[in-house]
């Protein structure tokens, strides 16, 4: 028999019981669906994180507190105190640092921000006027705070778009005061609508000096980060050794396995978050997976239901002079052609729950959210599905294929 007619006796079989169809292609179609799902969320979610740390700049490196690790900063480097005045001091000599064009120390905290009867939950970021030029933020309303507000560690803030929202309710905020943690703070400036610029929500942000966040926030007397912006790109990794031997000698660290801090650039951030998300969403694609082979374990379980309804139609096809390889061949040809066709709906459905998720993330939680289409998943996904279909199907078929046509033509 050509192959022609095998695969016409095969589509009248499948279009035969539509509803049995259907029901097979269902564990392989929710299988394909869910890989084409975490793909493409994985890939946009890789590209958002990706375009926020590059948002922190080319040329900016960060100096964190706290023993170097493999994985991305942790909480206990963050709360860590091992990044002090002495610290920024010897920095700051340009002798030390040649290449570093700005320096500013940071710290961080959250709290709840109240006016009147309002309270919001900001974070709240201190640290020097150099914010504006490295975070590439500007002042909407009012000013930003001076060098003059940090020396003298001034209660003074600027807040972010969503803070005057929620506080203001379209009122003034500017020359208003509004309470952090038990102190007052006189608001100079509101942020214009950012969003998130870098790993920073400036929306939901609170800025002031970091004399006065250490102060009057936070009372410490020690930096949760050190911020330093290399005149050029190609003088970053120069910076960051520079940097590194500087911290060293303020510390008299002689061995690089007791550093008690880290120096990450802006690449080697996008490096560590790159590869942890790309783990993640293998993970997840390979857990996703597990749906295809318990889709073709189904596949055969009908297929098997198929052969034994047919019998007689096996044995009148063997008694009209059909062989055993035109038998198999026409049942491998049916679990083929219910895995293909699962595994392009699996496609077509996933894109579009991607696509609308992918608006969802854009509109409703105003995230940079790009939908991207994992083609490579696509293709292999297909390829998958129709293998499944034949390693599944060969039993059936096998099966199929040995029935004797006198047997066959007997059976009730």
């Amino acid at each position: 028999m050509k192959l022609r007619h095998s695969i016409q006796t095969a589509v009248t079989g499948l279009t035969t019981h539509k509803s049995r169809s259907a029901l097979t292609i269902l564990g392989v179609v929710i299988g394909i669906t869910s890989i084409i799902l975490v793909m493409s969320l994985g890939q946009g979610a890789q590209d958002l994180i990706l375009s926020q740390v590059n948002g922190l700049g080319a040329t900016t490196i960060a100096v964190i507190p706290g023993k170097i690790s493999n994985g991305p900063s942790s909480a206990a480097q963050t709360l860590s105190d091992s990044l002090k005045e002495k610290d920024l001091t010897a920095l700051e000599v340009k002798a030390n640092v040649p290449y570093a064009k700005n320096i500013m120390p940071m710290v961080m905290s959250g709290g709840n921000a109240v006016y009147g009867n309002q309270i919001y939950q900001v974070s709240i970021y201190g640290g020097g006027t150099l914010m504006s030029s490295i975070f590439n933020i500007s002042v909407g309303e009012g000013s930003f705070f001076t060098d003059d507000d940090v020396l003298s560690k001034e209660s003074v803030v600027v807040i972010g778009y969503k803070v005057k929202t929620k506080l203001f309710d379209g009122d003034e905020a500017v020359g208003q005061k509004i309470r952090i943690k038990n102190n007052t703070f006189k608001v100079i400036g509101v942020l214009p609508q950012k969003g998130q610029s870098g790993l920073i929500n400036f929306d939901d942000a609170v800025l002031m000096p970091y004399t006065t966040a250490q102060q009057y926030v936070l009372g410490i007397k020690y930096f949760n980060r050190i911020i330093v912006e290399a005149d050029t790109e190609e003088h970053i990794n120069p910076t960051a050794a520079d940097i590194t031997n500087t911290i060293r000698n303020s510390h008299n660290i002689t061995d690089p396995a007791n550093d008690d801090f880290s120096v990450e650039t802006s690449a080697d951030i996008a490096t560590t978050l790159n590869t942890v998300t790309s783990a993640l969403t293998a993970f997840l694609a390979a857990v996703a997976a597990i749906s295809l082979v318990v889709g073709g374990i189904g596949i055969m379980n009908i297929m098997l239901v198929s052969v034994t309804e047919r019998t007689r139609e096996i044995g009148l096809r063997k008694a009209l002079g059909a062989c055993d390889h035109d038998i198999l061949t026409q049942f491998l040809l049916e679990a083929v052609m219910l895995t293909g066709l699962g595994g392009i709906i699996g496609i077509l459905l996933g894109g579009l729950l991607s696509y609308i998720i992918s608006i969802i993330l854009t509109s409703v939680l105003a995230l940079n959210w790009t939908f991207i289409f994992p083609w490579s998943a696509a293709i292999l996904g297909i390829v998958v599905a129709s293998l499944v279909g034949l390693v599944f199907g060969i039993y059936p078929a096998n099966q199929a294929s040995k029935k004797s046509p006198m047997e066959a033509l007997r059976y009730e």
